[in-house]
């Protein structure tokens, strides 16, 4: 039997409702499916991340992988055009892919060795950053999203959001970010940011797997756009307000990135992920909407 764990269930009818409990309700047979069909053998319990189950497996000639099955949407589709283009050059292996269902075989890493258990917090944001060096230098394939038509929206629900905002501090705060925004909005880019490289997604490579790197990065949301548009993880993960400017510095610096440029497409990652949302509509929970409204308030201080 394959276990399911309860967080997965919960968050999968959270985010897609029937069809997320009709998923969780398959997956025991699509995994076994997979097992038989890439010739693959179970090894330990169920591990998951928000959305997808990831199952630790053995290939028939021994080789660890980790089989990852996923509900295909806007998030996921294209992960693994993307996997290919980077070619695991800083990034996770893929092995097999099925386009139908969009399950994945995995090269197997470490998942006890990630960025997150680091205590020295600016190491961590640099290598995020060394990493993001290497990652966008990709050009990102065809059929990936695209960063422009993301903030084609975003900058029309502007309005609505002004309207929505309470205090006029917060109003005049989303007014900033909106027109930082549209100063850049007409060069989206066609790099290949990871768009969720936050510190737990940064995993060392399985002792004696022969990797020539010490570290590389696991679950891309497929985006094709500026790699300004990237920072903002690195900024709210293990947040601190006064380490904003400390980790925004040195992360434009070692990606080469225009200061100005990267400030409006952090700003343009706070708009995206809606801290301004009228009372009931928020997304995600009240911390991280203050995280965010703290990262923009303060990027607001800084030198372009």
């Amino acid at each position: 039997m394959i276990g399911i764990p309860g967080a997965l269930v919960g968050t999968r009818a959270e985010f897609n409702g029937e069809a997320g409990r009709r998923w969780i309700a398959a997956l025991p047979g699509e995994a076994a499916a997979y097992l038989e069909r890439w010739r693959l053998r179970l090894t330990g319990p169920s591990m998951h991340g928000a959305v997808s189950p990831v199952l630790p497996v053995e290939r028939a000639d021994g080789t660890p992988a980790a089989l990852k099955l996923q509900l295909l949407d806007e998030g996921s589709a294209g992960e693994a055009a993307v996997l290919r283009a980077w070619d695991g050059d800083g990034a996770v292996r893929l092995l097999e892919h099925d386009a139908r269902s969009g399950a994945m075989l995995l090269e197997r890493l470490d998942e006890g060795r990630h960025r997150s258990v680091v205590p020295d917090t600016m190491a961590a944001v640099r290598v995020v950053a060394e990493l993001l060096v290497r990652l966008n230098a990709v050009v990102a394939p065809e059929g990936v999203r695209r960063l422009g038509d993301i903030v084609e929206g975003m900058l029309d629900d502007v309005p609505r959001r002004v309207r929505g905002a309470a205090d006029p501090a917060d109003r005049r705060l989303l007014e900033w970010c909106a027109g930082a925004v549209r100063e850049v909005a007409g060069e989206p880019g066609g790099q290949l940011p990871h768009w969720d490289l936050r510190y737990g997604n940064v995993l060392a490579p399985l002792a004696g797997s022969g990797r020539g790197e010490p570290r590389v990065v696991i679950d891309p949301k497929p985006l094709a756009g500026d790699p300004g548009f990237e920072l903002l993880p690195a900024l709210v993960n293990r947040f601190e307000a006064d380490q904003v400017p400390a980790r925004f510095d040195p992360m434009t610096e070692v990606l080469g990135l225009d200061r100005g440029r990267a400030r409006a497409w952090t700003l343009g990652r706070v708009l995206q992920n809606g801290p301004w949302e009228p009372e009931g509509e928020e997304e995600g929970t009240g911390r991280a909407v203050g995280e965010r409204v703290a990262v923009a308030r303060a990027l607001s201080t800084l030198r372009a």
